[in-house]
This record gives structure tokens, sequence and C-alpha cells, in this order.
């Protein structure tokens, strides 16, 4: 695979990731959230079997065995799907998208806590400017924004906790097996809850099964395989600027399809969204 081959394939990960933020939304129209997010994980986990088991016998370079990291991971994915599942009722495609994508300036600011790994100077000014891209976001007033615009808001620390919780589980190699782990433990977590405090019908499973297959099968498991093909062809900083445009993907789904608008002031807050994105991926060895 060429060099262009590979960036074209991230770039259509980050595509199917912009225009998954609409089939959650409008999955919301059928089932509820904890119902979209077990289903959604038990269907990648079912998807990532087959791949995850020719991982099965592989040795570990950790001690650790793979089943921590993906039951910590499950955790914190879980809550943070509920977190942007709940929010995404209220909020729009567009918002979602860039308030999700928050989880890129707040990680490095995670590590520091956690690893005492400092920031550079670059990743401070983006921090600044997606503070000040959010104000802007909102048409110059926090207050502005939804219920659900602030628990997507919330939702992105936990993402970020994903990020280095996945990060970390690379000592123990076997991504797939770690994959499919994870969403094993979300979908077991989601779905009794659901059950328990949602309405759960089959009708209401089948009109929102588009949705539900559309992000559980295509971006997710479909996604990943074809990521961890992508990346052993470019350099990982250069995969991770390509993904950034996850977020104009999923604006212009939010613009397209659902007829949302942003006011010149929103649109110069998602701009500053995305360039504090960029620049801190830039900031990536």
């Amino acid at each position: 695979m060429t060099r262009s081959q590979a960036d074209l394939l991230v770039l259509f990960a980050a595509l199917i990731w912009g225009v998954a933020f609409y089939f959650q939304k409008i999955a919301m129209d059928h089932v509820g959230p904890l119902t979209f997010l077990g289903l959604r994980a038990a269907i990648a986990s079912a998807a990532l079997a087959p791949w995850a088991w020719q991982e099965q016998g592989r040795p570990a370079a950790d001690a650790r065995p793979i089943w921590h990291y993906a039951v910590l991971a499950g955790l914190v994915f879980f809550t943070g799907g509920a977190l942007q599942q709940t929010g995404l009722v209220t909020a729009t495609v567009t918002n979602t998208s860039f308030l999700t994508a928050l989880y890129v300036i707040l990680t490095p600011f995670l590590l520091w806590m956690l690893k005492h790994e400092k920031p550079g100077l670059r990743v401070w000014i983006a921090a600044v400017m997606a503070f000040v891209g959010i104000w802007y976001l909102g048409g110059g007033s926090l207050a502005a924004f939804s219920k659900g615009d602030v628990l997507i808001a919330v939702s992105s620390l936990f993402w970020s906790l994903y990020m280095v919780v996945t990060g970390a589980s690379a000592k123990a190699g076997r991504p797939r097996l770690y994959t499919c782990l994870h969403f094993a433990v979300i979908a077991a977590l989601a779905l009794p809850l659901a059950f328990a405090f949602e309405d759960v019908s089959w009708a209401a499973i089948k009109a929102g099964a588009v949705p539900i297959l559309y992000v559980g099968l295509i971006s997710t498991a479909f996604t990943f395989t074809i990521m961890a093909t992508a990346v052993r062809h470019i350099p990982a900083s250069r995969a991770s600027v390509l993904l950034s445009t996850e977020v104009v993907f999923g604006a212009a789904a939010g613009y397209v399809m659902l007829g949302e608008r942003l006011p010149l002031v929103g649109w110069l807050g998602a701009g500053l969204v995305l360039a504090a994105i960029i620049l801190v991926q830039m900031d990536r060895k």
C-alpha cells in the first residue's frame, strides 16, 4: 500500500466516524441511549470475534492480562458512551462533533495528571483556542448550550481517559482481542441496564436497525479493521491529523442530512476548535 492510499483510507475512516454522529442522533428516535449503546457494542464485539480469536494465543509483552485493560476500557467507554448518547437526544449533530473532539485537547492534560508528561506550548495554546471556540460555538454564551451539549462535553473527558487506557493496553499486544473484549464488557453493562430502565422492544429495535448496524458494524468493527491496516503505512502523527477531519464530516452530516445551521459566530467557534485539534495533533512526536 502506498502512502497516498493509506491517507485515503484514514480519511475514509474519518468520514465514516463523522457520519456516525448522524446515525447516533436518529437512533434516539427509536431506542433509548443504553439500548443503542449495548446493541452497538454487542454487534461490534461479535463482528471482531474471529480476528480476536486469531490473536488469543499470542504471548503478551506485558505481564498484566489483556482482560484487565479491556474491563477498564469497557467501563470508561460505557460511561462516555452513555453520556454522549443521552446528550444526543437534545444536542445537534454539529455541536456533538466538535464537543466530542475536545478529548484530543484534554488527553495531554490527563497524561500530565496521571503520568507527569507535561504538555508542550502548542497544547496550552490549543486549550485556550478550544475554550474560546466553545464560547463562540454557543453563540458567545455558555448558557446557550443545551443540557445535551453539557453531557457531551463531559463525555469528552471519558474519551480522553479511554485513549489513555487504550494507549497503555498496547504494551500487552493483541489489539483486536482487546477491542473485542472491551466491547463485550460494554454490552454486558449496557443491555441489562437498558432492560431495567428503558422500554426495550423488538419493534423499536427493528425500526432503528439501520443506525444500530451502521454504528456497530461500519463505524466500529469495519473502521477498526481498515485503520489497523492504514497505520502500518503512515506515521501515527500524520494519521492523527487526518482523523481530526472527523469533526468536519460530522458537521457536514448535520448540515446536509438534518438541515442544521450555525450562525456566523458559531462557525468561527467551530473553526477555532478544529484548529486547536490540529495544533495538538501536530505536537505529537
